[in-house]
């Protein structure tokens, strides 16, 4: 089951400077992100910024098949492009992962010009996770996670030594 944390910075930016750092991490295999968002409040409504492009990612996929059901039928530019089509389609109105009504609950709970990013992941050594985090000093605080009691009170105090 993939972790849900959300975690408070003082930016946007700040925010997006830790999705980069987990992007690393991921490279490195210390982490798999399986959907990431960020929410800004500017104070009259929440902005977010999924992480996943589902669109591309099912255009892509629907290329992929489209194709090679035009070989079949001899006509593989048309079956791209319907697949691509439809692909694209369905990547746009499909939601994976963090639910956008959920996103923005908890983000209405973010001071106005700060951020939220919201972050489902798997990993094995969560520890090794923290301390590269801690490494660049964003300064974000944990809102919410789907963590065990224990769990969660491990991360905080993970989080909070320096």
């Amino acid at each position: 089951m993939s972790t849900l944390v959300a975690i408070t910075y003082p930016s946007k930016q700040t925010a997006e400077s830790a999705l980069a750092t987990l992007g690393q991490l991921q490279k490195q295999e210390l982490i798999s992100i399986k959907d990431a968002i960020i929410a800004t409040n500017d104070g009259e409504k929440i902005q977010l910024d999924q992480a996943v492009n589902l669109t591309g990612a099912g255009a892509l996929g629907g290329a992929f098949w489209g194709g090679l059901v035009g070989l079949i039928f001899l006509m593989p530019l048309a079956g791209m492009a319907i697949g691509a089509a439809s692909g694209a389609l369905s990547g746009k109105l499909s939601d994976y992962g963090i639910d956008d009504d959920f996103a923005k609950d908890l983000s209405s709970k973010v001071d106005p010009g700060q951020a939220a990013l919201l972050l489902m992941a798997d990993t094995d050594s969560p520890d090794r996770v923290v301390s590269e985090m801690k490494k660049h000093e964003f300064g974000g605080e944990i809102i919410y996670t789907n963590l065990s009691s224990e769990d969660e009170q491990r991360l905080r105090d993970a989080a909070a030594s320096a």
